[in-house]
C-alpha cells in the first residue's frame, strides 16, 4: 500500500525535505495562493490542498512545518487527522507550546511526536539531525526513517524534552548571530571593521570571523523575522524555567529589526553592511 504523508506548511523546510521523502505527498499552507506556491508544489509532485482536512485525509503521518506562531493553531486545526496517524511537530517552539499541541492531537486520536530540528535544513535536507521526544518517539523514529530521514535520535522524557534542548540551544546560536550583527555594524560605523576582525582573529585563532560575520548577517537578513518568532518562544521557555530571558528578548528584537526590513543579502560582508546601513 502506498505511504501517504501530509505537509502542513510549505516553506523552506518542507521544500528542502520533499525530494528525499518516500511517500505520496499532499500539502496545505496558509499562503497557498501566494505567487508561485501552487506551481512549486506541482513541480515537486505535491498535491496542493485547499484545507488542512483535505491534506490530512488518508495520511498516516504529518510533518508540521509552520512558523512558530502557527504551531499550536496548526495542531488545533487538525480535524481531518486519521486515527493513529503520527503528527511530527518540527516547529521551533517552547515546551509548553508543544505540550498544548500534543493535547490537541491526542484529542483527535493522533500520535504526537516532539521533534527538534537541530541544524539548518539546507544543505542537509533529509539528513538534518532530528531529536525526538515523547511517548511515541521510538515508533515515530522508525516512521521518519522509513520516510527518508537518516539522522534521527531520541531523548528521554515527555513531550517538550526535545524542544527544551532546541530552545535553550537557540539562546546561544541565535544570540551569537545578533551579537555578530551588533558588533559588525558598530565597527563598520566607526571605520574600524578590519582592525576589529584582526583583533578577534588574534584572540580566537581559526574562528573565521569574516566568514562568520558574513554568514550570520545573511541568515538574519533572510530569516530574521522567523528567527525572532523562535526567540520569542525561547523567552517563554526561559520565563517558565524562571532563569531570566533578558538576553533572548534582546536577540529577538535585533533579529526582527533586520529581518523585517526584507533586504536581499548581497555577496560579501562589506556589501551586506552597506545595504544594512543605507
Amino acid at each position: 500500500m502506498e505511504r501517504r504523508l501530509a505537509l502542513i506548511g510549505f516553506g523552506e523546510a518542507a521544500r528542502a525535505f520533499v525530494p528525499g521523502l518516500n511517500a505520496a505527498l499532499s500539502a496545505y499552507d496558509l499562503r497557498l495562493d501566494d505567487a508561485g506556491m501552487r506551481d512549486a508544489m506541482a513541480v515537486d509532485g505535491v498535491a496542493a490542498c485547499e484545507t488542512p482536512a483535505e491534506a490530512l485525509a488518508g495520511a498516516g503521518a504529518v510533518l508540521s512545518l509552520v512558523t512558530a506562531d502557527q504551531a499550536l493553531a496548526a495542531a488545533e486545526a487538525a480535524d481531518g487527522l486519521e486515527p493513529g496517524a503520527f503528527w511530527f511537530d518540527m516547529n521551533s517552539v517552547a515546551p509548553d507550546t508543544k505540550r498544548a499541541a500534543a493535547a490537541a492531537i491526542e484529542r483527535r486520536a493522533g500520535r504526537y511526536v516532539d521533534v527538534a530540528v537541530m541544524a539548518p535544513v539546507i544543505p542537509k535536507r533529509c539528513a538534518v539531525p532530528l531529536l525526538l521526544g515523547g511517548p511515541d518517539a521510538a515508533d515515530g523514529a522508525a516512521m521518519l526513517r522509513a520516510l527518508g530521514f537518516s539522522t534521527v535520535a531520541l531523548v528521554d522524557g515527555p513531550v517538550g524534552s526535545a524542544s527544551a534542548i532546541k530552545m535553550i540551544r537557540s539562546v546561544m546560536v541565535k544570540g551569537i548571530e545578533a551579537l555578530s550583527a551588533e558588533c559588525a555594524l558598530a565597527a563598520d560605523a566607526a571605520g574600524v571593521l578590519d582592525a576589529l576582525i584582526a583583533s578577534l582573529e588574534a584572540s580566537w585563532p581559526g574562528a573565521g570571523w569574516p566568514e562568520r560575520f558574513d554568514y550570520n548577517l545573511e541568515r538574519m537578513m533572510a530569516h530574521g523575522t522567523r528567527r525572532a518568532a523562535e526567540m520569542e518562544e525561547v523567552t517563554r521557555t526561559l520565563d517558565a524555567l524562571g532563569t531570566d530571558a533578558s538576553m533572548s528578548r534582546a536577540t529577538a528584537a535585533r533579529q526582527r529589526a533586520i529581518g523585517d526590513r526584507r533586504l536581499a543579502a548581497p555577496h560579501g560582508l562589506t556589501a551586506k553592511l552597506k545595504v544594512l546601513t543605507a
